[in-house]
């Protein structure tokens, strides 16, 4: 399951983003997204995980709750369009 996150500190890494949402299961990868030039992060960014029970129980608790300082935003990723 592709979990969407957005609202996410600028200072927020893939360690810290992995580990909130471990507390609920396996996690394949957490990635943030950043700015292609200046490296700095887009305040957004997502997390795979294997087990879509894990990953529905992740996105109830986690949607609207403070991460390093701010309310982030949780919810299945949109597929990719081609």
């Amino acid at each position: 399951m592709n979990i969407f996150v957005a609202r996410l500190n600028f200072k927020t890494g893939h360690d810290e983003l992995e580990r909130a949402f471990a507390q609920f299961g396996e996690v394949t990868s957490a990635k943030i997204i950043t700015d292609r030039e200046t490296g700095r992060s887009k305040g957004f960014g997502f997390v795979e995980m294997p087990n879509v029970e894990e990953g529905n129980n992740a996105i109830a608790a986690l949607n609207e709750t403070e991460l390093d300082g701010r309310t982030i935003i949780v919810k299945p990723a949109n597929p990719k369009t081609e």
